[in-house]
């Protein structure tokens, strides 16, 4: 039976990219892409002709049967996302659950995700964390940052720019603004940066420089001692 390989792309700099990976691409029948304009840009830098499927979040629940039908019946299949591991606060999660309940070898390839480099050169505590990804955008955020107001692990979240100072002074409501936090953008790529602080320090600068490309904050637990 054929498998379903989940493999990690670049998250900025094309040269993250591993080596299995692009055999893997090449290898396979067909390459599930969240955005094809997007994925066809890596996949010519590597000269993988591999035929691509568009395959995202507007589309994963009606697509999803048919494509482990296709693996059962010999169609290796690779799934990639725009940038990141397929799965981590992209799609993913379902083709994988299926192919679980169908009897389905899943090999994931080792690779690129957006919060470990963040986690690791915050400064923080990362031998235990938790990832929350991205807040919800309105309905149950309130009910999400009151349930972890306790919470003494390293936290993890995503945001993009347009929504990064609304999410640090809900942070700051929630947990006090004395709480360590540290901001990493656009990581691996040209204007890669990390701005640590308390979250009222860092808000300040947010407030005074608009924040541009892709996000990651990570918070201090309520255990950490300053």
């Amino acid at each position: 039976m054929a498998k379903l390989y989940m493999v990690p792309t670049p998250i900025g700099n094309l040269s993250d990219m591993t080596y299995r990976a692009v055999e893997v691409l090449k290898s396979v029948d067909l390459i599930l892409a969240e955005d094809t304009r997007v994925s066809g840009i890596l996949l010519k830098h590597y000269e993988v002709e591999t035929p691509m499927q568009s395959y995202h979040q507007h589309n994963e629940h009606s697509m999803t049967d048919a494509i482990v039908r296709q693996i059962k019946n010999g169609r290796a299949t690779a799934i990639i996302t725009d940038a990141g591991t397929p799965g981590i606060s992209d799609p993913g999660f379902l083709l994988a659950r299926a192919c679980v309940s169908q009897g389905v070898e899943i090999v994931c390839l080792p690779g690129a995700t957006a919060f470990v480099p963040a986690l690791v050169n915050s400064g923080l505590p990362n031998d235990k964390f938790v990832f929350e990804g991205f807040l919800p955008a309105k309905k149950g955020r309130q009910k999400r940052l009151k349930a972890l107001a306790d919470e003494d692990r390293t936290m993890v979240f995503y945001e993009s720019p347009y929504k990064l100072l609304k999410t640090l002074q809900h942070l700051s409501e929630y947990f006090g603004e004395d709480r360590q936090v540290s901001v990493s953008r656009e990581i691996s790529k040209l204007y890669e940066e990390t701005i640590r602080g308390s979250l009222a320090e860092v808000i300040t600068l947010f407030e005074e420089k608009k924040p541009k490309g892709e996000f990651v904050v990570v918070l201090a637990g309520s255990g950490l001692k300053t």
